[in-house]
């Protein structure tokens, strides 16, 4: 399906064609395009290259191929131009994306308020997928460094992943559990050092 046929993805339509909740609002997919952002198809027919990829990403890692073809029809493929702000830090997080190729810097303000890089995403990154899952803003704000492919997941589609794919969203939501449960030991382990090292200063 090329760019002519896809000018405008719906946010919440699987390839059952079942409509998602609507609202008045701007799709994540309406803002991507506004920014710049072209939709080449859907991730179903990338689902080779896009597999390979997800087996380097912790969310979608152990999903069979046959698995990514599924979830791929209900991700959408966008070509990104360089030096385009695609998650923008404090937002509400409404999609994640797997970055394909090219490079996106990500940044965040430091107390100074001046973006500071914290990390370079390269191919097979997934980025913004917490805040995605959970509604809260964004930790970070992702800016493309050269021209980039990004493939798109929305919440509303995850949501119909969920219905019409129960087995393969149940598989994705306990990915996140267990990634969610290592960033908390994480986090935990870190806290206990910084207030071991407060009792011994």
């Amino acid at each position: 399906m090329g760019a002519s046929t896809l000018n405008q993805p719906d946010a919440g339509v699987g390839p059952s064609g079942k409509p998602a909740e609507t609202a008045i609002r701007q799709t994540p997919h309406e803002r991507l395009s506004a920014i710049g952002l072209r939709p080449v198809g859907r991730a179903s027919e990338f689902a080779d290259e896009i597999h390979g990829l997800m087996a380097k990403t912790p969310l979608f890692s152990g999903l069979e191929l046959e698995e990514t073809r599924k979830l791929g029809a209900f991700m959408y493929v966008y070509e990104a131009p360089a030096g385009v702000t695609i998650i923008s830090e404090g937002e509400t997080g409404d999609f994640m994306m797997l970055l394909m190729n090219g490079m996106v810097d990500v940044l965040r303000r430091n107390r100074y308020n001046f973006p500071s890089r914290i990390a370079v995403a390269h191919a097979g990154h997934a980025l913004g997928e917490m805040s995605m899952f959970d509604g809260e803003p964004r930790f970070a704000s992702c800016v493309t460094l050269e021209p980039s492919r990004i493939a798109v997941l929305t919440r509303d589609a995850m949501m119909l992943v969920l219905h019409d794919e129960p087995r393969l969203g149940s598989k994705i939501l306990l990915k996140l559990v267990q990634l969610l449960s290592d960033r908390l030991r994480q986090t935990s382990a870190k806290l206990v050092s910084y207030l071991e090292a407060a009792r011994e200063a």
